[in-house]
């Protein structure tokens, strides 16, 4: 179906990043080819068939390139080299060669706000005060010493990851900014020979490669507060605060992205039309109009986190927080809401490599019947949302947290720097680490990391033939969460999904395009509903987050058709919701 710009709304105008079906891959846990225990490039050629036939148009691969794995390659050390557990340059070409062929476009991830501390760069930087990239990265002398002689931080900023934002390097005798792990020294995009540098090894050289575009990794903390003071006390717990204040949204990052959108343009001579997704988490309304904009020319969409944070502290994210489907319902608008009669454009998702399985987060993993009725639930909504749409790994087989793995078992870098620092701070029998545990199988990350399982066979769920993955298996592969008996199983959750991708394709201008929206009851605690509408097309969408029947009435009188839905049919009662049930509705444009 096609579609065409509504005059008053110019965010309608197409593109083929807007109706796009993205799918996220994290390679460390997607399909393991040669039995290794680890996931692939050649893993993932394997399988774009599989992710054709779901639906798929535009694969999202997470860094693949050459890195220690302090932050499972969020640390890179060489922009222009697979890392060797992954395979060779070729591969990751032949793979996007092999995507194109079959119609699907490759996004890789751009993660420039710092690399490893074993890039040739910041070797160099560290080497000596006089070097010539000394000022690629931020180094700053102590704000003095501790009564033994102990190196103090320049300031209090706190590391995402937990602890000091600042590591002493012995050499110099000064401290390097790292707002992640101590192996990601921050990029310094103020100086213009490290900016070009960064343009041409982690920009060019991919899309010279073929690639259609980037997902951009942090990308609202390059523009720092030079001077940087130390940030306001928001957690007097902790010995370091969040520094948002002085490195989020910064008084140059609109320009820096500027110059990065223009450096994209001057590299395409083929026609491709580049796309970008920036990770900006929290932004006012100005600063999502300027990222997205048409006009500016910066990013042509944004992932913000409001409603994947829902119900955790903005001071310390493993402090979780009572939170009621209402808060919910406004935190998923806000990812939208705010494009209306723009000319910018969003994105929706659920599920990252960075979030908890969506499922035991907002739906219900207690039974199976519970979990795959959620499940379709979350999928059909989703799936009525304006923006850009997402899915993750894994997402579409209804994949659920694991239960019960000691806080040992966890691989994540930042659940493991927080649970040292806890325990060493407080005791390891102590409130705040029984809390932060507790969070843990919440919300951690690693919950989405575990590898995927494509059947239920043996101890590896087919992720590789017989080596131990490099990360346990979530167990409920054997219960039904994997590819091959979902395939087989007219009524799974993945068979649901296929079906719902093809029905906002075919209703893209609706679905995707539609604008005005409008939540409808929105105290309601049981379910989720809203309209929208596209030029003279009208659409009603109601989703049960109740565990029981839910009696509703309709808008309005006018005449409401179903046509999609997570079940079968309605026995006969058109105004009552079975547990864990969506319907979309189109609306007649007159009563």
């Amino acid at each position: 179906m096609s579609t065409e710009t509504v005059e008053e709304h110019p965010e309608t105008k197409p593109q083929w990043w807007k109706e796009a079906t993205f799918y996220q891959i994290y390679p460390a846990s997607f399909k393991d080819s040669n039995n290794d225990g680890w996931g692939d490039i050649n893993g993932i050629r394997s399988k774009l068939d599989y992710l054709k036939d779901l639906g798929i148009t535009a694969i999202w691969i997470s860094p693949f390139y050459d890195s220690p794995q302090k932050d499972m390659g969020y640390d890179i050390a060489n922009y222009e080299k697979v890392w060797p557990k992954y395979g060779k340059n070729e591969d990751i070409f032949n793979l996007i060669k092999e995507a194109h062929n079959k119609g699907m476009k490759i996004l890789v991830d751009l993660v420039v706000n710092h690399c490893s501390d074993q890039h040739a760069w910041f070797k160099e930087s560290r080497s000596s005060k006089t070097n010539a990239k000394r000022n690629w990265f931020y180094w700053r002398k102590p704000k003095g010493y501790t009564a033994n002689g102990t190196p103090i931080p320049p300031n209090n900023w706190r590391s995402y990851f937990g602890g000091s934002a600042w590591k002493y390097d012995s050499k110099t005798k000064e401290f390097y900014l790292h707002l992640f792990a101590e192996g990601q020294p921050d990029l310094n995009w103020e100086n213009v020979n490290c900016r070009a540098a960064i343009f041409d090894s982690a920009v060019g050289f991919w899309l010279r490669h073929g690639v259609d575009g980037f997902r951009i990794d942090v990308a609202f903390l390059y523009s720092k507060t030079m001077t940087m003071p130390d940030a306001p006390l928001s957690n007097p717990k902790d010995d370091y605060q969040p520094s948002d204040p002085y490195t989020a949204n910064g008084a140059r990052i609109h320009e820096f992205h500027k110059l990065m959108h223009h450096y994209m343009l001057s590299q395409i001579d083929d026609g491709r039309t580049i796309m970008t997704v920036g990770e900006i988490g929290s932004a006012g309304m100005d600063a999502r109009l300027s990222y997205t904009s048409e006009k500016s020319q910066e990013l042509s969409e944004i992932f913000t986190f409001k409603h994947t944070d829902v119900g955790t502290s903005q001071s310390f994210i493993y402090d979780l927080l009572p939170f009621t489907l209402k808060d919910w319902k406004l935190a998923v608008a806000d990812s939208f809401r705010w494009i209306n009669g723009t000319d910018s454009w969003a994105t929706v998702y659920f599920e990252n490599h960075d979030r908890a399985r969506s499922v035991s987060r907002f739906g219900d993993d207690s039974t199976i019947t519970s979990r795959v009725a959620s499940a379709k639930l979350l999928c059909s909504l989703l799936i009525s949302l304006t923006g850009t749409m997402y899915i993750y790994q894994g997402q579409e087989l209804g994949s659920i947290n694991f239960k019960g793995w000691p806080v040992e078992d966890y691989e994540d870098f930042e659940v493991r720097n927080n649970y040292k620092i806890l325990c060493k701070k407080f005791g390891k029998d102590s409130s705040e680490v029984l809390k932060f545990k507790n969070a843990l199988s919440v919300i951690s990350r690693d919950h989405a990391r575990t590898p995927i399982p494509w059947s239920s066979k043996g101890l590896t769920g087919g992720f590789s033939d017989s080596a131990k993955p490099w990360f346990k298996m979530n167990e409920v592969y054997k219960e039904g969460i994997n590819v091959e008996d979902e395939l087989d199983d007219p009524n799974s959750v993945l068979n649901f999904w296929k079906r719902a991708i093809r029905v906002r394709k075919e209703n893209k201008d609706i679905l995707v395009y539609g604008y005005n929206f409008d939540f409808y009851d929105l105290d309601n605690p049981d379910y989720f509903a809203f309209t929208k509408q596209y030029a003279n097309k009208r659409f009603f969408g109601i989703f049960s987050f109740s565990g029981k029947d839910v009696k509703f009435k309709f808008p309005d009188d006018r005449k409401y058709t179903i046509f999609f839905g997570t079940h079968k049919n309605t026995d006969g009662a058109a105004d009552i919701l079975k547990p864990w049930e969506g319907r979309l509705y189109f609306v007649s444009a007159s009563k």
